[in-house]
């Protein structure tokens, strides 16, 4: 195994994200522990040299003083010389190339790949009413900045802390060893530095937490705007997007500068107390040496650590600062990223034994956590290879039913059952796997269009994407298909959210995939109302012949598109209010007949749900 992969950027997290600080940073870290612990050691080492090399030089000045100009470099001195050789040449050399090895190949590589795909894969597993709580681009943006502030927290937690640590350390053995009378001095100034750390720090970090939640509103809004950059233009809204992200980048200036403003007393404080320690220790050295107690290299000594202490203290402010800055922006992403709002798998969840397909809804109630809305007491099976419609007004709940199938949601009041088994006692993937699904907003990723219809099977061969695609009346427009870098037919990328495409081909390409994925349960929501009716009457001819042996539920507001359909439900305000085929339903004189005598060139009339 190579040295760069002592930390395994990829390693499972194991259980939930904590909600507190020092629980997320360990369950981010977990497993990288012992390497990041030889890291800390390396940098100590490196600290370290700091105060040898004060005590190297002091050591080569008593020997000038000792021995004169005419025999310093004689062989009395051999062993001075083998000593300042070896440790400025090889030692110092060493120890800090180990350090800068340890950070630089070892451990920042691989931290933020393992914290970002520790939130990714739990990301995944939140339920979509978490997605569209929020916007997808600040989502992202959290993972990202969430995972840079970690690892420039464990970087910098190593090579500055570490470091500074075993530097002050060592100092006080130095300072102890010219006079005793010097240590209590440097630990003196050593706690004031300590005090005005403790008074900033905090204040910092609640600064650097506005701050980052500021900018991701910024993100937020201008991601918002570009997602939806066709009706901002369509409705010549630029100027009001204008001014809602000027509003927005305003706030995170105002923030900014609140932070800078912070952060420049904070450094005028510690730089200037860093000015006093050099004259506390060279004026205590020489006090000592004039007492005769301390020698001329002693004095150089404590002037070199001391010079190296002082301008530590400013590396060290800054880093500190970035460090609680960094901390902030974590504390941040998690309010954002560690809610636990998934829907799990019962512990006793077993894949789906599907046999036949048969469907039933068991006096489901859902509201979305409302009073009113989504559907109640809703009595209904599908038996199986049946042929379903469900028709009924925007609001009546046609797409809940769905969602609920799914399992994007679980029902507040009874049960759906797949064959006889409870949805909820079931594993969720397997669930998925056994539905396939077209619905009006056809979802495309910014992939070729081949992995767009391989989305349904993955491991579909070649013959059987040409296939499906025909099937679907895509193959033609696949194959003129090119993209802004060059890619042709079934390898050209299909934009963000298939935008490259009209409405009519991403409804083609959705179909096609679900036909590749050939599942037994079938669900078609408004499956061809992008489409002209030329190409509509092509496809539903496939997708009458896809329906083969499938249980098949479809909404669609167009009528004449389940008018052939086996069963036939209208669903109004929740309820189910009407049932049978298009005949019996129509010779009933109900809603359905009503709804069917109303329409104008096939189309459901709209109403505003309640």
């Amino acid at each position: 195994m190579a040295l760069s992969d002592l930390i395994d950027p990829f390693r499972p997290a194991d259980g939930p994200p904590p909600q507190t600080l020092g629980g997320f940073v360990r369950w981010t870290l977990k497993g990288a522990w012992p390497v990041l612990m030889i890291a800390a050691l390396a940098s100590a080492m490196a600290g370290a040299s700091e105060t040898g090399t004060a005590w190297v030089l002091g050591r080569v000045i008593d020997g000038v003083v000792e021995t004169g100009k005419a025999d310093f470099f004689s062989a009395a001195n051999l062993g001075l010389f083998v000593l300042g050789l070896g440790f400025f040449l090889i030692l110092r050399p060493v120890v800090f190339a180990m350090s800068n090895f340890m950070t630089s190949v070892v451990v920042t590589p691989s931290i933020s790949p393992l914290v970002i795909m520790r939130l990714h894969r739990w990301m995944l597993g939140q339920s979509v009413d978490f997605f569209d709580s929020d916007f997808a681009g600040r989502l992202a943006q959290k993972q990202a900045q969430t995972a840079n502030a970690m690892t420039n927290l464990v970087v910098e937690a190593i090579n500055v802390i570490f470091f500074a640590l075993a530097s002050v350390i060592g100092a006080l053995f130095l300072v102890f060893s010219i006079d005793p009378w010097l240590a209590p001095i440097m630990l003196i100034w050593f706690a004031a530095y300590i005090l005005v750390i403790r008074f900033f720090i905090p204040r910092v970090r609640i600064r650097a937490k506005f701050r980052a939640s500021k900018r991701a509103v910024v993100t937020g809004k201008v991601v918002d705007t570009i997602t939806n950059i066709r009706t901002v233009k369509l409705f010549a809204n630029a100027g009001h997007e204008d001014e809602g992200a000027l509003s927005a980048v305003k706030e995170f200036r105002g923030a900014v500068i609140h932070f800078g403003r912070l952060a420049a007393t904070f450094r005028l404080t510690l730089m200037s107390l860093a000015g006093v320690l050099p004259v506390l220790l060279v004026g205590g050295a020489l006090w000592a040496w004039q007492a005769g107690s301390a020698s001329e290299g002693d004095i150089v000594a404590a002037g070199t650590i001391s010079v190296r202490l002082a301008q530590m203290t400013g590396w060290v402010s800054f880093a500190l600062m970035g460090l609680y800055r960094d901390i902030g922006e974590i504390e941040d992403g998690m309010r954002t990223l560690t809610p636990d709002r998934r829907l799990r798998d019962a512990e006793d969840a077993k894949p789906l034994d599907l046999t036949s397909g048969a469907i039933h809804f068991n006096d489901v109630g859902f509201a979305y956590g409302r009073v009113k809305g989504g559907v109640r007491g809703i009595e209904l099976t599908v038996k199986p290879g049946e042929k379903l419609g469900i028709v009924g007004p925007s609001g009546a709940g046609k797409s809940t039913l769905v969602a609920l199938l799914l399992r994007l949601y679980d029902p507040e009041e009874g049960k759906i059952e797949i064959d006889g088994q409870d949805i909820a006692h079931v594993t969720q993937n397997s669930l998925r796997r056994a539905i396939g699904m077209v619905t009006q907003d056809t979802a495309m990723f910014n992939r070729s269009a081949r992995e767009n219809i391989l989305y349904g099977r993955p491991e579909a061969d070649e013959a059987e994407l040409i296939r499906a695609s025909e099937r679907a009346e895509a193959h033609t427009f696949i194959g003129d298909l090119m993209d802004a870098d060059g890619r042709e037919g079934y390898e050209a990328h299909l934009g963000e959210r298939g935008v490259k495409l009209s409405g009519g081909q991403r409804q083609r390409i959705a179909i096609a995939r679900a036909i590749i994925k050939d599942a037994p349960i079938l669900v078609l929501d408004e499956a061809t109302s992008a489409l002209d009716s030329i190409v509509e009457a092509a496809i539903q001819d496939t997708l009458y012949d896809i329906m083969e042996d499938k249980t098949v539920i479809a909404i669609a507001h167009r009528l004449s598109t389940i008018a052939h359909m086996d069963r036939i439900v209208v669903l109004d305000e929740g309820r189910i209010v009407e049932q049978g085929s298009h005949a019996d339903l129509l010779d009933k004189g109900g809603i359905y007949a009503g709804l069917w005598a109303h329409q104008s060139g096939g189309f459901l009339g709209e109403r505003a749900a309640e």
